[in-house]
């Protein structure tokens, strides 16, 4: 009798190491990548979003805008129509996290630059100083590809409606009108204008998650 529970026990242990390895082999075969989650605003840091939308649930694109680049051309989201593309805030002065920031970006732009369906979009939280002269030095230094990162410059209040009501990712400055603390944050923005992930773009390991983020997003086009 005893002879035969240890048999049983050994039949039992089979089994279920054949059941798992059963198991492994369907969710091997059956597991379907999982898409990018959609960013709302009242997911997002609160700092980072203009109070009247940090409610909201459901819906969020961004916004229309109208901008010069660093060549003196009109920029519209025409321009990133059918695009996925990586937007962020910087200035040419700042000499803290930016330069880091537009290695990381130029990064990106190497990685992409023979993609069409992939584009770069760095807006200035100063506009006043970061003219189109300006931002034409800024590239050439860096190494920006004209047709594929737009460096841009316009409007205050439109580039801070941009920052704190479409992107998310820039905080307010209390001692000015339309004041703004630009973070290190990068933003990943699919086909129909919506954030698809957020990145810390001084660091080479989010970057790296950014990267293999396009790529899955793209597939969602495929």
């Amino acid at each position: 009798m005893l002879r035969f529970f240890k048999q049983l026990k050994f039949f039992f242990i089979a089994l279920i190491v054949l059941s798992a390895i059963i198991i492994l082999v369907f969710y091997n075969i059956l597991d379907v990548e999982k898409p990018l989650p959609i960013y709302q605003p009242n997911r997002i840091d609160a700092s980072l979003v203009d109070s009247s939308i940090q409610h909201k649930k459901k819906y969020h694109t961004i916004a229309d805008f109208k901008l010069i680049n660093q060549n003196g051309d009109t920029i519209t989201q025409d321009t990133y129509e059918d695009k996925i593309y990586v937007a962020d805030f910087f200035f040419t002065t700042c000499q803290t996290i930016c330069p880091i920031m537009t290695d990381q970006m130029h990064r990106v732009q190497e990685e992409i630059k023979d993609d069409d369906e992939i584009m770069l979009l760095s807006h200035s939280v100063t506009p006043e100083i970061d003219s189109v002269e300006q931002l034409k030095r800024y590239a050439i230094e860096k190494g920006v590809l004209d047709q594929k990162w737009n460096l841009v410059t316009g409007d205050r209040k439109q580039i801070y409606d941009l920052a704190r009501k479409s992107y998310l990712v820039v905080k307010h400055d209390d001692s000015e009108d339309y004041g703004m603390v630009h973070t290190e944050n990068f933003a990943l923005i699919d086909k129909k204008r919506q954030i698809r992930g957020i990145y810390n773009g001084v660091s080479p390991t989010s970057v790296d998650s950014l990267l293999q983020d396009i790529q899955k997003l793209k597939k969602e086009y495929q």
